[in-house]
């Protein structure tokens, strides 16, 4: 198991303790992490929907992503990454955290998925000249240091004619109202702390970080029914938002 090397300008170490003590509730579905459960399938038809347009795949067969290679950055405990594993994609799963990539390595064995899952950080798999043909970059840029650099590291990670998907929470009056005030002050749906404003991102931060090498194919906000805990699509991007992002060039 590579080390992870915790002076890592992008990594903050509050964020890590954080989600280290939690690491234990990843699969409980009606735990801590009930929302990621909820928008996992929420995102995950996102994600195969447009994957099949990108790579000419049909959406409906049963393993349409058979032979590609994706990464899912700051995979936690599993959830995105066995999916994206059942639909046959080849999934290498990145943490910072050494019992969250523990929780991942077990539950994958129980569910009879191969699942590369790595204590490693997108700087380290950048100077190693590592490249997949997807990159899932969901919930994560708001809790690293030094955006910049992490967005820059995660770009170089996408092989030429290859996409990212990114998705975050919005740095707005109205994100910090309903996602924060909100969801982890009045309906607790999320622990106190789960998000911090000063690192909510921007969508147009991250399209201006990655430049011309990369083009914006889709967007799409994303927002919760607080009646049903259900996920729908929205036009505004104003608090949650889900982008797709392709690199110019080909293999």
């Amino acid at each position: 198991m590579s080390v992870v090397h915790l002076s890592d300008p992008t990594i903050d170490p509050e964020e890590v303790a954080y989600f280290e003590r939690l690491a234990h509730r990843w699969w409980d579905a009606e735990g801590p992490f009930w929302p990621l459960h909820r928008l996992n399938a929420f995102r995950v038809e996102y994600i195969r929907r447009h994957l099949a347009s990108a790579f000419a795949r049909d959406p409906n067969a049963q393993r349409p992503f058979e032979g590609l290679k994706v990464l899912d950055i700051g995979c936690g405990g599993g959830i995105l990454s066995e999916s994206m594993a059942a639909l046959g994609a080849q999934v290498t799963g990145i943490e910072i955290t050494e019992k969250n990539v523990r929780v991942a390595q077990i539950h994958a064995e129980w569910s009879g998925l191969s699942i590369d899952y790595r204590l490693v950080t997108v700087d380290d798999l950048a100077r190693a000249g590592e490249q997949f043909d997807v990159v899932l970059n969901m919930e994560v840029i708001e809790h690293v240091e030094h955006l910049n650099d992490f967005l820059i590291d995660c770009g170089q990670l996408v092989r030429p004619g290859g996409v990212m998907f990114v998705a975050s929470i919005n740095r707005t009056i109205l994100a910090y109202l309903i996602a924060i005030i909100g969801a982890e002050f009045v309906l607790r749906w999320l622990p106190r702390g789960t998000h911090h404003y000063r690192k909510l991102v921007r969508p147009e931060q991250v399209t201006t970080v990655l430049g011309a090498d990369f083009v914006r194919v889709d967007q799409t906000g994303v927002r919760v029914n607080p009646f049903d805990r259900s996920f729908h699509y929205t036009r505004s991007m104003a608090v949650n938002y889900m982008l797709l992002l392709q690199r110019q060039g080909s293999a």
